[in-house]
């Protein structure tokens, strides 16, 4: 195999022209260590640093779960943000899903001091919030934010009663940017499948909220109400129990907080690693080959085999549909025992 710098500089190479060359698109992925081994026939820690090389150089960004991707062009325009426009301000950049990064204006602005006049809960709200999506919840504290808004830490006491009151109102405002789909037809699937989508992406560009989202203990969030109430609606028409109705959308909830789960954790994990999840994965390889080729477990060592890239949209979208899936299946076996039980007259 070839090794070293000269094998991580070829392999960069290469895929830098590709990049280039627009065979790689910005949001799409590039190979993965797994996938440059097996190509250029070099080892994983090679893969490594190749990929490395062209994240230091802005060409390529890791998207947690999904894996890495090509990078936005500098100066090329940014697409919309999918939720309510924010007030205007100074601009950040955010990664959207698989795609390019987004720049959309920052809430909080320069870190300058805030007269505190003009401090109130929305202003907190939103520092806080961004914190949260560049540092995870594990990074929020009262004084990280009074940091980030230039004013003293009991000045945020007088808008907000801790920092429990502090996550709720971030939940409150991170649900308030989902969406119900409009102009959908073909009844209650479509709308199910837009309204679960649009919740997704909102986990995606926060992923603190599935730790911060409790199903067990739910928090009083009004646009969290307001999802509720549009889904058991939709749901309405479907014959179906008030108790039933409330499991589907619990299920459906608590579907995208899992897949959500994993964002934020493979963040931190890549941060004190220096290797994403491929890399990662790749590296434990060996050891997993050789506990599966035992022939104790002869379908998992058919996976190990097999070219396999975790991606966690793609995950999300597969379990989407099996639960749609079933869904189908239970409203048609309520309508058909409705048909059944009705008099011959009114079938």
């Amino acid at each position: 195999m070839a090794e070293g710098g000269g094998g991580s500089a070829r392999v960069a190479g290469d895929l830098r022209r590709r990049i280039a060359a627009g065979e790689l698109a910005p949001g799409e992925r590039v190979p993965s260590t797994r996938a440059i081994t097996r190509e250029w026939g070099v080892a994983i820690a090679t893969a490594s640093r190749a990929l490395a090389a062209l994240r230091a150089e802005g060409l390529v960004r890791v998207v947690p779960g999904v894996g890495t991707v090509v990078a936005e062009p500098v100066g090329r325009v940014p697409e919309p943000a999918p939720a309510a426009p924010p007030a205007a301000g100074p601009r950040r950049t955010v990664p959207s899903r698989t795609g390019p990064s987004r720049t959309v204006p920052s809430r909080t602005g320069p870190a300058r001091a805030v007269p505190e006049e003009a401090l109130g809960p929305d202003r907190i709200v939103a520092a806080a919030m961004d914190v949260a999506d560049a540092e995870g919840l594990a990074g929020l504290s009262m004084r990280r934010i009074a940091t980030a808004l230039g004013v003293a830490p009991m000045a945020l006491y007088r808008h907000v009663s801790d920092k429990d009151d502090l996550v709720v109102r971030m939940l409150d405002a991170a649900m308030g940017e989902w969406r119900a789909p409009v102009d959908v037809a073909g009844g209650w699937r479509p709308r199910l499948d837009g309204g679960v989508r649009a919740l997704w992406a909102a986990f995606r560009r926060h992923p603190w909220m599935a730790q911060a989202l409790s199903v067990t203990r739910p928090q009083a969030i009004p646009a969290g109400m307001a999802y509720s109430e549009w889904v058991l609606a939709t749901l309405d028409g479907q014959r179906v129990e008030a108790v039933e109705a409330f499991d589907i959308h619990l299920t459906l909830i608590n579907y995208v907080r899992g897949a959500a789960a994993v964002l934020e954790p493979e963040r931190d994990a890549e941060a004190a690693s220096g290797l994403d999840n491929e890399a990662w994965l790749a590296e434990q390889e060996p050891g997993l080959a050789a506990l599966v080729g035992s022939g104790r477990f002869p379908l998992l060592q058919r996976m190990v085999t097999t070219d396999y890239d975790l991606d966690v949209d793609a995950l999300f979208e597969r379990g989407l549909l099996l639960l749609l899936d079933g869904l189908a299946v239970q409203f048609d076996r309520i309508a058909d025992a409705s048909r059944t039980a009705a008099p011959p007259w009114a079938r």
